[in-house]
């Protein structure tokens, strides 16, 4: 378990299933220990619905979730230097946020996490690959930064 960050950047593609997951997970888990935002290679599809249904069984909602990306955070004036750690989830988030650290100072880690978007016929079958994702979002969370503070388990 490494050092409890400050501030925190999920990345993934689209900024629509895992990294809404991640930030949403980390905020009820930890609440105000740190910072976080959520982003994506791009931002070109809207919050999925399968993610908002998989949350919601953990009473977290994301239905005000607005997709955004690296690109879109720059020209809106956020300060990716202010983050002490960002976490792909995807490979091609990898590769952004590495290519991040050539102009910000920034400590970049993978976790690889399933796309549940491919996997799955039928909404039951669907719903079961979001729960994965998200069950694999929280081990890897709860392995990095330690047991949820105690008002997140209320």
């Amino acid at each position: 378990m490494g050092e409890f960050p400050s501030s925190v950047l999920f990345c993934c593609d689209h900024n629509a299933v895992r990294s809404p997951m991640a930030e949403a997970l980390m905020k009820k888990f930890y609440g105000q220990r740190a910072y976080v935002q959520s982003a994506g290679v791009r931002n070109d599809l809207e919050i999925d619905g399968f993610s908002i249904a998989v949350c919601r069984e953990w009473g977290i909602e994301l239905d005000r979730h607005r997709s955004r990306s690296f690109d879109e955070m720059l020209r809106m004036g956020d300060d990716l230097s202010q983050f002490d750690l960002v976490v792909a989830l995807s490979p091609a988030s990898q590769h952004r946020a590495l290519d991040l650290t050539r102009f910000y100072h920034l400590s970049v880690e993978y976790w690889p996490i399933l796309d549940p978007t491919t996997i799955g016929e039928g909404r039951e079958a669907r719903l079961a690959a979001y729960r994965q994702t998200r069950d694999q979002i929280r081990d890897r969370m709860q392995d990095r930064f330690g047991p949820p503070t105690e008002a997140a388990r209320a």
